[in-house]
């Protein structure tokens, strides 16, 4: 069946490209000679107490990248692709598969399987049909399909206890909305305000519930073990729900302000259009069945991710079922596309494989250890009033994922310590470790830092500036939410 998109005007259908700012066009000027000079500066500076020459030179890298990253004076892949290359040349790793071998990383596979997903979706006219009963029946303008949205990703995390699962779900999805509304990757406000919200409500509703992912458990293992704490499931929704639903609140109407949507498209007129076109595709075709099944399998298996074994004997990992699924939908005959008709962005995988380089020499060589010690020490946290300590905590664990690429790493360095510190100033430190792990799936303030961002990135809806930007203001508006929590509604809860 052929796609048939709603009729649009003129002005709808081809908006102007809008003028670059002044901003964004010194960026991609000076973008190189800063990357150069400040790594140049980080890499032969003397080498600081305490920490290894490995992890100077991979701070040098890391940071000469981010500068990249942000700027764009070159493609995102290309700076990854420099950075694969450098991290053995000059020592910030010992051996090269470290850098090399990131491009069989198990999340390359995921963003393959999603774009597989994705493609057969759209062929088989699935997503396009889901897309418009879903923008008819609830989403009668944008800002209600954006509100949807993220209504569906916090069921989901109930339900789903993967972030990457959820996103790969959530993603082909959107696409189709976006489709409908012919909004265009890269300039289209209402594309990158639907994806960045995807990666903040992914992130904000796992805050929310104790099972979405495996570092709030791992994090309530440090609380009850280390704090003596009795936090359980029910005690993670009741403190850290109404926070994430604030927050979410929040920063949906922020992402107006930042990317408004006024003026892009003829909305109002479309809601007519849109009906006709769900009528014409007419009952459900064999392929749409075939990609309902692969669709609904995959839901099923991620969902019961954490019982398998119970069940079966044996588990089938996140990965694991995204590529089983996509090898089913390319299959002869029980599939519904070819490979030529996977829409598969290897550009992406290049960039995605950098990025997890860089993060990996920051980790393996302790440099992102150090810089956290020394941030801790230069707060003077041991001086500070209780309260400010809570505070300032709250926001350094929460901005802690700029320097962390896995959230399993913070929780795992940051937990005990912020538990041995609070011990240390006669703190109670259930309290000061529950804020804190409430803070660790906020890793949204660039695409590297986490498998969703990936996900989402791959896009090509919005920029890396763009989701900084947007990011820095959610993750303060989360910080500044959990700390005042602290000292309301912890202390109803008896925290």
């Amino acid at each position: 069946m052929t796609d048939v998109v709603p009729t649009v005007d003129k002005e709808d259908k081809e908006p102007p490209l809008k003028k670059k700012g002044k901003v964004e066009e010194a960026m991609k000027k000076w973008g190189i000679p800063l990357a150069i000079i400040v790594g140049l500066l980080l890499f032969f500076m003397p080498t600081p107490a305490g920490m290894s020459l490995e992890a100077q030179r991979a701070i040098a890298i890391f940071t000469g990248s981010l500068i990249l990253w942000i700027t764009t004076p070159i493609p995102i892949y290309l700076t990854s692709m420099m950075a694969i290359l450098l991290l053995p040349l000059v020592g910030a790793v010992k051996g090269q598969e470290v850098a090399f071998g990131t491009l069989g990383f198990d999340v390359i596979w995921l963003m393959v399987a999603a774009f597989i997903l994705t493609s057969a979706m759209m062929k088989s006219n699935l997503g396009r049909r889901f897309a418009l009963w879903m923008v008819t029946s609830f989403g009668k303008t944008p800002k209600r399909t954006l509100l949807v949205l993220i209504i569906i990703n916090f069921v989901l995390a109930f339900f789903v206890p993967s972030t990457t699962a959820r996103a790969t779900l959530m993603v082909p999805i959107c696409l189709i909305l976006l489709e409908v509304y012919r909004a265009i990757p890269g300039q289209s406000n209402l594309g990158k305000v639907m994806m960045l919200q995807g990666v903040q409500a992914d992130a904000i509703a796992t805050s929310g519930v104790m099972t979405a992912t495996s570092g709030n458990i791992i994090a309530v293992g440090f609380i009850n073990e280390q704090a003596g704490g009795h936090i359980g499931y029910i005690d993670w929704l009741l403190a850290s729900m109404p926070t994430a639903i604030i927050t979410m609140l929040l920063t949906f109407f922020i992402g107006f302000k930042l990317f408004s949507l006024k003026g892009e498209t003829n909305f109002h007129h479309a809601m007519d259009t849109l009906k006709e076109e769900l009528k014409k595709l007419g009952s459900f075709s064999l392929n749409e069945k075939k990609a309902l099944v692969i669709f609904i399998a995959t839901v099923i298996l991620w969902a019961t991710g954490d019982y398998q074994k119970g069940w079966f004997g044996f588990e089938i990992s996140t990965e694991q079922t995204a590529v089983l699924a996509a090898l089913f939908c390319l299959l002869p005959r029980l599939g519904v596309l070819t490979w030529k008709e996977a829409n598969i962005k290897w550009e992406l995988m290049i960039f995605a494989a950098g990025a997890y380089a860089v993060g990996n020499a920051l980790d393996k060589s302790k440099g992102a250890e150090w810089m956290i010690k020394n941030v801790v020490s230069f707060l003077g946290l041991e001086q500070m009033n209780h309260a400010l300590v809570y505070v300032v905590v709250v926001f350094l664990s929460m901005y802690s994922h700029l320097i962390f690429t896995s959230k399993t790493v913070r929780v795992t360095i940051l937990i005990p310590a912020f538990i041995a510190l609070a011990k240390s100033l006669g703190m109670d430190p259930v309290t000061l470790a529950l804020a804190a792990a409430m803070t660790m799936t906020y890793t949204i303030t660039l695409p590297p830092h986490s498998k969703v961002n990936t996900i989402y990135f791959g896009t090509g809806y919005f920029s890396v500036l763009d989701q900084v930007k947007y990011g820095i203001v959610t993750c303060f508006i989360g910080a500044s939410v959990i700390s005042l929590s602290i000292f309301t509604w912890f202390k109803l809860l008896g925290l």
